[in-house]
C-alpha cells in the first residue's frame, strides 16, 4: 500500500471505512494542533464526510472558512492560499471531485500550505489507483472499494512530522491511531487490488478517457437542454456527469437501470429532503436531472454505444410524461 501511495509503511494505517479515515485525519489533525489555533479551511466541494467533520469542529467552538470553486469545480490556488491564517490548524482539499471528476490543484495548494506551515489533508478516495496523487500533502484518506478492493477498508496516511492526536478515547492498539484490531485479510486484499489497479492505470486510463470523451461529446449532440459538467481536460479518466433539464434525476436513473445501466446521480437528492448536490450548487450548474457515469473496469466501446442509443429516447419519454416537449 505504501509503495503505491509513495509513502513509508509506518505512515499507513487501516480504518473500517474511508469515512472513518477522513474523520480521524481531519479531527485528529485539528486536535493535535489546538495550540496553533482552531481555524479550518475546506473547499466547497469536499465530500460530505469532510464537511460533516468541519461541522463537528464548528460545534466544538472551532472556525471554518469555505473556499469556493469555479464552474469546473476547481479551487483557485491563490484564493485558497488567501484563506490561510496564522491560526489555521488544517486545510482540506480533495485530489479529485467525487461527483464531476475535476482534478484539484493539490500541488499548488500544497506549496502554499507548506509556506504557511499548515498541514494539508487530501481526500484521495476517488483518485487513488486512477491517477497519482500530487505531492505536498501531510494527511491522506482513501477507500478500498473505490479501486476494486473490499468494502469496509479505509486507508489513513499520516506523514512523519505531522502533529496528530486521536479525537477518540485512547486505545493502545495500532499505535493509538485507529482503535481496535485491523482486518488483516481485507487489508491484504485492498493492497493487492490497489497494486493491480496502479499497474493497469497507464494502459486503462487512456482507454477509459477516450470512451468518456465520446460521452461528453455525443450527449449534447443527441439531447437538447443538457449541460455536461466538470473540467473537460483536468479530470479523472473514468467519470462524467451531465444534467438534463425537465427530467427528474431519480426517474432517469430508474429508467436507465431497466436497460442494465447502473449509473448514479451527482444530485444526491432524497425523496424526503429534495436537497440538491452541494457540489453542483457550489459550481453554479444545473442541479437536477443529473446523471453520473463511472465506467467500470472492462467497459468497452459497445457499452458506450448502447448507452448513447438508449439515453435520448429515455430522456424524451420522461420529458413527455412531465408535459415537456423538446425541440
Amino acid at each position: 500500500m505504501a509503495d503505491v501511495l509513495g509513502v513509508r509503511a509506518d505512515e499507513v494505517w487501516f480504518a473500517s471505512s474511508g469515512t472513518q479515515a477522513v474523520h480521524l485525519a481531519v479531527l485528529g489533525a485539528l486536535n493535535g494542533r489546538r495550540r496553533v489555533g482552531r481555524h479550518l479551511v475546506v473547499s466547497a466541494v469536499e465530500h460530505s464526510s469532510v464537511l460533516h467533520a468541519a461541522e463537528a469542529h464548528e460545534r466544538d467552538g472551532g472556525e471554518v472558512t469555505v473556499v469556493g470553486v469555479d464552474r469546473q469545480g476547481r479551487v483557485d490556488p491563490a484564493g485558497f492560499a488567501a484563506a490561510l491564517r496564522p491560526d489555521t490548524a488544517l486545510a482540506c482539499l480533495q485530489s479529485a471531485n467525487h461527483e464531476v471528476g475535476s482534478l484539484q490543484p493539490v500541488a499548488e495548494v500544497g506549496e502554499a500550505c507548506r509556506a504557511a506551515r499548515v498541514p494539508l489533508f487530501v481526500d484521495a478516495a476517488q483518485s487513488a489507483g486512477r491517477v497519482d496523487v500530487p505531492p505536498g500533502w501531510s494527511l491522506l484518506a482513501a477507500s478500498a472499494h473505490k479501486w476494486g478492493g473490499p468494502a469496509g477498508v479505509g486507508v489513513l496516511v499520516i506523514r512523519k512530522g505531522t502533529r496528530w492526536r486521536s479525537p477518540l478515547p485512547e486505545d493502545e492498539r495500532e499505535g493509538r491511531r485507529v482503535p481496535g484490531f485491523e482486518n488483516v485479510p481485507a487489508a491484504v486484499a485492498a493492497a493487492a487490488a490497489l497494486k493491480a489497479r496502479r499497474h493497469e492505470m497507464d494502459d486503462d486510463g487512456p482507454r477509459l478517457r477516450e470512451l468518456i470523451d465520446r460521452i461528453r461529446d455525443q450527449v449534447p449532440r443527441l439531447i437538447t437542454d443538457v449541460e455536461v459538467v466538470g473540467d473537460p481536460v483536468r479530470r479523472l479518466p473514468h467519470l462524467v456527469t451531465f444534467s438534463c433539464l425537465y427530467v427528474p434525476g431519480e426517474a432517469l436513473l430508474s429508467e436507465l437501470d431497466r436497460f442494465g445501466f447502473a449509473v448514479s446521480s451527482g444530485s444526491s437528492c432524497t425523496a424526503d429532503t429534495l436537497r440538491p448536490s452541494h457540489v453542483l450548487e457550489a459550481m453554479g450548474v444545473i442541479t437536477h436531472g443529473n446523471v453520473r457515469v463511472s465506467l467500470p473496469r472492462g467497459a468497452n466501446s459497445s457499452d458506450v454505444d448502447r448507452f448513447l442509443a438508449v439515453l435520448p429516447d429515455t430522456v424524451t419519454r420522461l420529458r413527455r410524461a412531465a408535459g415537456v416537449t423538446s425541440p
